[in-house]
């Protein structure tokens, strides 16, 4: 069964979804970040072949390295709303 939290995530998720081409690159950086370490957490694979764009990508997420994906839900739909407002 999907928690409150998980169900407001998603629908925050769906919504900056269709803004992607008009926000920001760092605010798009902090909402691919949350999103990560509210999906993977920690669990960060390997990748051989970092260009700028991932690198900064990849970057983004490992700032968030440790926080709980419950708190990064909450980071993204916190920032999400500031957004949608």
């Amino acid at each position: 069964m999907k928690s409150y939290l998980d169900k407001e995530f998603k629908d925050a998720f769906d919504k900056i979804s269709g803004l992607e081409e008009s926000l920001a690159p760092d605010t798009m950086l902090k909402l691919y970040a949350y999103y990560k370490q509210a999906n993977f957490g920690n669990n960060v694979p390997f990748e051989s072949e970092l260009n700028v764009r991932n690198a900064f990508k990849f970057n983004a997420w490992m700032q968030l390295n440790g926080m709980s994906p419950d708190d990064a839900k909450k980071s993204y739909i916190e920032l999400a709303n500031t957004i949608l407002i």
